[in-house]
């Protein structure tokens, strides 16, 4: 057998080399003249080919990345002759036919400093396929008269229909994990910002935590793969790495890593979309979706004539609803926590207290203690100090904080510690932070204005000792009163009593409301008020966050109802009431019991005082 199978091996290779010998053409049938071709010249013509089809596939994947028709600048790549080497310019760095004004576009396989010097191979096309999928989706999505929206009775909260969504598109990310469960949602508003600006605040990272303050605890730019054409933002994409958070103790910070794409779709038209990814540049997988996955969402901006923007904005994603206490599972399923109108909200109170605070005709109570440097370095010291109230919340990565775990705490309540050594703007020694949220029986506008009234402070505030507070400074951030920073002292007579003032910071708008102070010794703030360095000055924040509870209307009119002081039965809010106190001087002490149950006795004591009074009120 194997004699016969040697015999016709020997005659297929004899009927091979007679067809090398005399070849024939495909197209005429006739005689082929080929000349010596050697093996690698062989090779490098299926080789070519495979390019050629490769930059066909590129170029097409282009043009919907940039929105118009690409011609490669480079001529299609010819044989070189047996002496040359092959120099391939689509393989080593990219496609350069879509490089422009001294930008280029990474597309096809490249490589990028592994470790050792050694690089490692990827494929950026594979991203950027994934980005013009999720900018088409956004745009569907963003569209006014799409099916795919379902509104309330009441006409105000748009709902997406599953149905016409699983109809419409395919999974871009791949198929929903086990056990997530979905929320999405979509807000149209004006926002105090041309085009440009809100682009370049999103697509750089640090700005756009700073824009969105409470909503993003930390944010970064992990690798740029386009900074876009020419000096322009239009095909801008890069990875990014945020950490999402909702100030409860009761909801798990979200982290993500997704793609962010930046596109112009014409003149003041823009639109910036992002989706969560599980591959790495250098090919290897990462758990980015440990407890949420990030869905095509972003926003559409269009420039007015009166110099604002008309902001479409959508969220979408898919999370892990059993690691969120069900007191937040409505409020979540909502988007109230999450959603579009939160981030909206903070986008318009943002804009506009940028925009008062610029203005050179901004009002103070007392301009004779308070000059434009003392008001440039107060307000540096409560954002300092709003910043670190939400991390002690949130337990982000922020501030490096360690849970502990007392067995006569409840569920609810999550004490944290850390030790403060040579960080300049805090106390040394160890910090205890303490934090819960309860249901209050209160619509949240109302219980926000108890709360924000000096007058009533000493119902439930320790330091006021039980008297009436004054407010010695006021500086607005908004169109209405509540949103503010407040310095203020206690009112007495007694000039030995004001060794102590209280920094405070209060805003409102239609996801929620913050109220966070610091009590911060007199000459500390002196220094502050005359232009001095508020970095330096230590403080521990305290405060609310105070949001609906999710079970009335999505799109109420809460501007409206917080000056009438207006409220519907059977609704309610979700108060967080979170301490930070030191508690030993000494950085290396230890933590003793005694010291977790006063600060949660002193928890339960102002939800306590706080709740009696508004039963009463």
């Amino acid at each position: 057998m194997l004699r016969q199978e040697n015999d016709k091996l020997r005659v297929e290779n004899v009927a091979i080399k007679d067809a090398v010998r005399n070849p024939i053409c495909n197209h005429c049938g006739g005689v082929a003249m080929l000349g010596n071709i050697t093996i690698e010249e062989n090779q490098l013509r299926v080789e070519n080919a495979q390019l050629r089809d490769e930059l066909s596939r590129i170029c097409g994947l282009a043009e919907k990345f940039l929105g118009r028709p690409v011609t490669p600048l480079a001529s299609p790549i010819a044989l070189p002759r047996p002496s040359s080497n092959l120099e391939l310019e689509v393989a080593g760095n990219g496609f350069g036919g879509l490089s422009s004004g001294g930008t280029s576009l990474p597309m096809g396989p490249l490589t990028r400093p592994g470790m050792m010097g050694v690089e490692k191979p990827f494929n950026s096309s594979v991203f950027v396929e994934l980005a013009v999928t999720a900018m088409d989706e956004l745009l569907r999505l963003a569209q006014a008269d799409s099916p795919i929206w379902m509104t309330s009775l009441d006409g105000g909260k748009e709902t997406l229909n599953p149905v016409e969504y699983m109809r419409t598109f395919s999974p871009c990310i791949g198929l929903k994990p086990s056990g997530f469960v979905t929320e999405a949602s979509r807000e149209t508003g004006i926002v105090m910002i041309n085009s440009l600006a809100l682009v370049e605040t999103l697509m750089d990272g640090s700005r756009w935590a700073q824009m969105f303050p409470c909503v993003i605890a930390k944010a970064s730019t992990t690798d740029v793969l386009s900074s876009g054409i020419g000096r322009t933002r239009h095909g801008a994409l890069q990875l990014m790495h945020a950490e999402f958070q909702v100030l409860s103790p009761l909801v798990p910070v979200r982290q993500v890593k997704f793609l962010r794409f930046c596109k112009q779709h014409g003149e003041g038209l823009w639109a910036v979309v992002d989706v969560s990814i599980d591959t790495a540049l250098d090919g290897a997988s990462i758990n980015s979706f440990v407890n949420c996955r990030r869905l095509p969402s972003g926003c559409v901006v269009q420039d007015l004539s009166n110099g604002y923007t008309r902001v479409t904005w959508i969220e979408h994603s898919e999370y892990d609803e059993s690691a969120v206490h069900y007191l937040y599972r409505s409020l979540l399923s909502s988007g109230l926590g999450f959603g579009a109108l939160r981030w909206l909200a903070t986008l318009q109170r943002q804009c506009e207290s940028i925009a008062i605070l610029l203005s050179s005709t901004v009002p103070c109570e007392d301009h004779s203690v308070l000059t434009q440097a003392g008001r440039r370095s107060l307000l540096q010291l409560t954002n300092r100090m709003r910043d670190n109230f939400c991390a002690g919340v949130c337990a982000s990565t922020v501030r490096m904080w360690n849970r502990l775990h007392v067995a006569s705490l409840g569920e609810d309540v999550k004490v944290m510690t850390r030790k403060s050594m040579n960080i300049p703007g805090e106390p040394p020694g160890v910090i205890l932070s303490a934090a819960t949220s309860v249901w209050m029986p209160i619509m949240h506008q109302q219980l926000f204005s108890f709360l924000r009234d000096e007058r009533q402070r000493s119902k439930w505030d320790i330091l006021s000792n039980g008297g009436p507070m004054q407010e010695m400074i006021h500086i607005p951030k908004g169109q209405t009163s509540s949103n503010c920073v407040s310095l203020l002292r206690l009112n007495t007579r007694n000039q030995n009593d004001n060794t102590m003032l209280i920094l405070q910071e209060t805003w409102a708008d239609a996801s929620g409301s913050l109220i966070v102070y610091a009590p911060l010794d007199v000459a500390s703030m002196r220094a502050v008020m005359t232009g001095g360095d508020s970095s330096f000055v230590a403080l521990l924040p305290s405060g609310f966050a105070i949001v609906p509870d999710g079970s009335s209307g999505y799109g109420d009119d809460w501007s409206g109802k917080l000056a009438r002081g207006s409220s519907n039965k059977g609704s309610g809010s979700l108060l967080t009431v979170a301490f930070q106190i030191l508690v030993n001087s000494l950085p290396m002490a230890k933590l003793n019991v005694e010291s977790v149950e006063t600060v949660n006795s002193l928890l339960s004591c102002t939800i306590n005082k706080i709740k009696s009074a508004v039963s009463s009120a």
